[in-house]
């Protein structure tokens, strides 16, 4: 299979020639990484089996995209040919390219650093072990069945990182230089700012948001760094088998009852994760909302599901209407969101990006941005 020039393409689409990360995108096979994956059709995720389509696989793995490799849990590569997921969450992906190179240029690494990386397929690893040598590479992930697949495929690429299987917000293997994750985290794991050396830098995204967060390991133990004027959306971490989900329950009365309260919104309806920065507000002041969606002909319906019980559900006719909102629950969560929308109206941004975070070394995170001010 002649892989070489579509590896080279991509590294030409994804970052300049004078970048050191431009080699590593050029020379790592990624479709070896990624030979089964999920693909969405409306609520239904179909097996692509890349052997068998040679040219696809070609064109998915060299193209900057994420592939998802595992829904709920079911991997692609223990399915059968015909498998189907139905309504089913990614829970494991290998990151588009152009995403993997953002957050490692973010981190600053040089050539001597010791790095941990989070694992997945095992495709960002060796971009990381082409940079800097697989000797100066420790990569973890809490899935035994990845850790494995990967350290296969890594050695096949003739690359031996540290391999460990761990959850990577509690105790690392080790102590680095830079700490790299592609898994979200609210809070900031204490145990990076343990397993840091002095000055050492991670960079991570917060949970439920679009945020990057880098910041540097100081003389406490704690860590000051900012939220970067970039975004990026990556999976929760998980401590198991599979995600939690607290709102299914929820979901019951929200689907259809009235609520305990009931009014128009001034604003034409929104979907949050297609806003990103009104989505990350809304999370750092309540972390953990779900999100859902429907459509019936021009009718479109939004849900809001807070673990709490407190829901909102908001539909509109027509894009340019402003929905009816139903809300109940201790939380009045399209409330919280028209407030967001109120002060982006006002001020014309959120102070989300770019504000500056101080850690404290129990992991006590504050966001702060001229008079704004929040603590996770």
């Amino acid at each position: 299979m002649k892989w070489q020039p579509q590896a080279r393409r991509l590294a030409h689409e994804v970052v300049r020639p004078e970048s050191r990360w431009h080699a590593a995108v050029a020379n790592v096979p990624r479709h070896q990484f990624v030979p089964r994956w999920w693909e969405q059709d409306g609520d239904v995720w179909t097996l692509r089996i890349g052997p068998d389509e040679p040219e696809a696989w070609l064109k998915a793995a060299y193209s900057d995209q994420t592939l998802v490799t595992r829904v709920d849990a079911c991997h692609a590569d223990n399915a059968s040919a015909n498998d189907v997921v139905a309504g089913g969450t990614p829970t494991s992906s290998s990151t588009l390219p152009s995403l993997v190179v953002r957050m490692y240029r973010h981190a600053m690494i040089a050539d001597s650093d010791q790095v941990l990386v989070t694992t997945g397929t095992g495709y960002g690893t060796a971009l990381a072990c082409v940079r800097l040598g697989g000797g100066n590479v420790t990569s973890v992930d809490v899935d035994e069945h990845l850790v494995k697949l990967a350290e296969d495929r890594l050695t096949l690429f003739g690359e031996s990182p540290r391999m460990t299987v761990c959850d990577v917000t509690g105790p690392l293997p080790g102590e680095y230089d830079r700490i790299v994750s592609t898994v979200s985290v609210r809070p900031v794991p204490v145990s990076w700012l343990q397993a840091l050396r002095p000055g050492g830098r991670f960079v991570t995204t917060l949970a439920g948001t679009g945020l990057i967060l880098t910041a540097d390991k100081t003389a406490d133990g704690g860590a000051v760094g900012r939220i970067e004027w970039d975004r990026a959306g990556f999976m929760r971490t998980r401590h198991g088998d599979d995600y939690d989900h607290p709102a299914d329950d929820v979901w019951k009365g929200a689907a259809d009852e009235e609520g305990a309260a009931t009014f128009t919104s001034r604003y034409p309806l929104l979907y949050p994760p297609d806003a990103w920065d009104v989505m990350s507000m809304l999370e750092l002041k309540l972390p953990g909302i779900e999100y859902r969606r429907a459509q019936d002909g021009d009718t479109r319906t939004v849900w809001l599901l807070y673990p709490d019980g407190s829901w909102a559900r908001a539909t509109a006719t027509g894009f340019l209407d402003s929905p009816v909102v139903h809300e109940s629950g201790p939380r009045q969560l399209w409330s919280e969101l028209d407030r967001i929308r109120n002060r982006l109206n006002r001020d014309g941004a959120l102070p989300v990006y770019g504000a500056r975070v101080t850690i404290t070394p129990d992991g006590l995170t504050t966001l702060t941005r001229g008079s704004w001010t929040t603590t996770l």
